[in-house]
């Protein structure tokens, strides 16, 4: 024992005096700049098979054997741009009670039970421009789960009582759509963008809720969700013939009960054409802004040159950062974006929250960065820059079969080429610098820019009025509920 402890003490003294003749060197750090990295893998959309029933359902089927799960998505040709000005509320309470009021098999409760002893969803909502049901299951569920997602789409209870609770929830909604300020903002705009009446821009109230019955949920339910109206795609952990089997077992026999919605989409135009609306909160110690106009649509042939622009203007170390509130100190957030939509145009919005004393300078600084890259080239840096920052998030488009899938899905239903994305790509590597001005020049309009404010009129010093324009008030007093409902 006292040798080995002799021969220990030897073997680390020895690797000491190592140390201190030949000591650790770390690595300098290099510059951000002077880093390199690899190129970013190519990219490949997953094998995958596409068929239609009979019926007119188009199936999308995409193997993935890397974990025991499976998902499907279905989409519907529907939405909520399609209810009656009288109904709105009616394709969102279609959409929720169809999966919470159970089936015509199940109640409420036994389907929700039979759900979480396996761990699984099933789910269904009715958006502005489609409606939707989804399901994920563990692998050795999925004769289970699928079984009940068909019986979902195909035999939804409706039940009264769980109309009334859905509805109950939309009426809180109501009540508390004034406490955010962002949401005041962002709701308000786009009423002043598209109009009040809009489907792209109204919203919910107490009467419209009071106009809705059951029977109104059954008949827009009736006139959604058709098997020629239906896409549906699943991936995950399976093998695609039984897959396909079992797919025209349960869904083939489904026939259309009533006639489709119209497949005519509301038409679109800018309601107001600039000027400055104010939403007073006097319990507001800052200021929230949206400013923009109408936008365009994701299949223009200018929207990867607009892309490039809307990263010019936006983002971290952008112009709009760089100036607004990193060197003039102007803003807490700051931001430009060219949302544009797949089949209605969308809205460029230039938005940020600032203190308000700042407000008035917060404008005019983001109206001269507009007027800006309208009216001078970017530099070459910049469309490097924004350039390899959209086509290195490319990537992050396929980041797993599912997301890939769900994409050919959209681009299917909203009618685009199911290579639409590589298409962009190509189109915004080839994008120039005087592109990015033609667009800039063509697609920003300043006589066109809508200015909403949501603060506190007292604290606004300078006052909006100093911008040289009327200063119109918006009303956000939420109406009162009817006396009796249905």
């Amino acid at each position: 024992m006292k040798t080995f402890r002799i021969s220990t003490l030897f073997v680390l003294a020895f690797l000491a005096v190592l140390l201190f003749v030949h000591p650790a060197i770390a690595e300098t750090p290099k510059h951000y700049t002077d880093l390199k990295f690899t190129p970013p893998p190519e990219i490949r959309v997953p094998e995958y098979t596409r068929f239609q029933l009979q019926n007119g359902m188009i199936v999308y089927l995409m193997e993935d054997h890397e974990l025991p799960l499976v998902s499907g998505t279905a989409l519907v040709k529907t939405g909520d741009r399609f209810e009656p000005a009288n109904q709105i509320g009616l394709a969102e309470l279609t959409g929720t009670v169809m999966r919470s009021g159970g089936t015509q098999k199940r109640t409420a409760n036994q389907l929700n039970q039979l759900l979480e002893q396996r761990a699984a969803v099933v789910e269904t909502g009715i958006s502005t421009t489609a409606g939707s049901a989804s399901f994920n299951t563990l692998t050795e569920d999925l004769p289970e789960v699928f079984d009940l997602f068909a019986e979902v789409i195909q035999q939804p209870a409706f039940a009264p009582d769980q109309l009334a609770i859905a509805k109950v929830q939309l009426q809180g909604g109501i009540a508390r759509r004034n406490d955010d300020p962002n949401g005041i903002v962002g709701r308000e705009f786009q009423k002043l963008i598209y109009g009040s009446d809009s489907p792209y821009a109204r919203t919910v109230e107490y009467s419209t809720i009071t106009n809705i019955s059951r029977n109104d949920l059954i008949q827009f339910y009736s006139r959604s969700f058709r098997p020629d109206q239906m896409l549906l795609g699943i991936v995950g952990d399976f093998d695609s013939k039984q897959m396909r089997s079992a797919i025209e077992s349960k869904f083939e026999a489904w026939k259309p009960a009533e006639q489709a919605i119209p497949s005519q989409l509301p038409s679109v135009s800018q309601a107001k054409q600039g000027g400055i609306f104010f939403v007073n909160q006097p319990q507001l110690n800052q200021s929230y802004l949206q400013i923009g106009h109408l936008g365009g649509q994701l299949n223009s042939p200018d929207y990867p040159a607009l892309s490039v622009m809307e990263d010019v203007l936006s983002g971290f170390g952008r112009r709009l950062f760089n100036e607004v509130r990193s060197r003039q100190g102007l803003a807490y957030s700051v931001g430009a974006s060219w949302s544009a939509q797949f089949d209605y145009p969308g809205v460029f919005i230039a938005s940020g929250e600032t203190r308000s004393d700042a407000t008035v300078p917060f404008i005019r600084s983001v109206m001269n960065e507009i007027d800006h890259i309208r009216k001078e080239p970017i530099s070459a840096d910049e469309l490097g820059f924004a350039k390899d920052t959209v086509l290195n998030s490319f990537i992050f488009n396929f980041q797993d079969p599912g997301q890939t899938l769900s994409r050919l899905l959209r681009y299917e239903y909203y009618g685009y080429p199911k290579d639409f994305i590589f298409q962009y790509r190509k189109a915004v590597e080839a994008t120039t610098i005087p592109d990015v001005q033609r667009v800039a020049q063509k697609y920003l309009q300043p006589e066109k820019l809508v200015t909403l404010v949501v603060g506190n009129e007292k604290e606004i010093q300078p006052p909006l009025s100093s911008l040289g324009q009327p200063v119109i008030p918006v009303d956000i007093t939420i109406p009162k509920p009817p006396q009796s409902s249905r």
